[in-house]
């Protein structure tokens, strides 16, 4: 697509529509990268204490997303996973994950996408979501629904005619304990209730799935804000309800605290919070539980 010509002020309203075909285009170009570089061998480094991961391929993708939004918007703030903060502060702040699921291509799993916010004061405004592996894409605009990988709009979260139990994907922030009873009871009594659980260390992957009614549930644990915003509105424009742990409307709204938060189509929402109840009743009876670590 041609360039688009660069936009006002850092308070001023941007031309959404503009916003989100930048950023598919953005998602799209790193997407192409991603897809060709991460079949051959990587080298990989901790990002910090917490059991994250880095490779160059984060880096590359943040910098052909980076250019592109700085090139159609000048002034707005940019905050991206690999480079942290650039530009003015203001209304408008674009939320990048350049590669979300590191951990996964790191041990050669093709499960990660691309992920891309524009946020209003923190409230998201446009996301974009795209998978490399299969080259599809999708974006939503906040009030005006989800938009499907050839631009069409999408339908809602789909309805499955049989029962098969409860599909539910799991993320957890990387700074949470692997002793934290909080985390630990919500994993003991999701495991109990759904047929499937996945965590697939991939949180926009698991975001959009839900949007497309893949899977029926989502359940977070202080996860991290970079990845959130862009998932959840895709989600919440393709008719899924998310919710706070304690039951509140979550608006998607980032900030330093970690989020947590459930994410369900609503015929399972009951469910997903009858789960969060009962660990929250369990949580206080697993402190004296210790797990050996095998390795010490």
């Amino acid at each position: 697509m041609g360039r688009p010509s660069k936009h006002g002020p850092g308070g001023a309203e941007p031309d959404l529509e503009l916003a989100r075909a930048v950023a598919v285009e953005a998602a799209e170009a790193a997407g192409a990268m991603l897809r060709e570089r991460a079949r051959g061998e990587l080298a990989v480094a901790a990002k910090g204490a917490a059991g994250d991961l880095a490779t160059v391929l984060d880096r590359e993708a943040e910098k052909i997303i980076y250019e592109r939004l700085r090139a159609s918007f000048p002034h707005h703030r940019i905050r991206g996973e690999e480079f942290g903060v650039s530009g003015p502060a203001g209304r408008w702040e674009w939320m990048v994950d350049p590669l979300d699921g590191t951990n996964n291509v790191a041990i050669g799993m093709p499960n990660y996408v691309v992920g891309i916010a524009l946020c209003a004061d923190g409230h998201p405004t446009v996301g974009v979501v795209h998978d490399p592996v299969t080259e599809r894409t999708w974006s939503a605009l906040r009030g005006g629904g989800m938009r499907g990988p050839r631009g069409g709009q999408a339908s809602r979260a789909r309805e499955h005619d049989c029962d098969p139990g409860l599909t539910v994907a799991w993320t957890q922030g990387h700074r949470v304990g692997r002793h934290n009873p909080a985390a630990r009871a919500l994993k003991y009594v999701l495991d109990g209730v759904a047929l499937r659980v996945l965590p697939l260390w991939a949180p926009l992957l698991s975001w959009s799935m839900i949007a497309r009614g893949d899977i029926d549930g989502f359940l977070g644990y202080q996860a991290e804000d970079i990845d959130l915003p862009a998932g959840y509105l895709l989600a919440v424009e393709s008719g899924v309800t998310v919710l706070a742990l304690d039951g509140e409307v979550f608006d998607g709204r980032t900030g330093p605290a970690p989020c947590s938060f459930v994410a369900a189509r609503p015929e399972h929402l009951d469910t997903l919070m009858s789960i969060v109840e009962t660990a929250a009743k369990l949580a206080p009876e697993l402190p004296a539980i210790r797990i050996p670590d095998p390795r010490r």
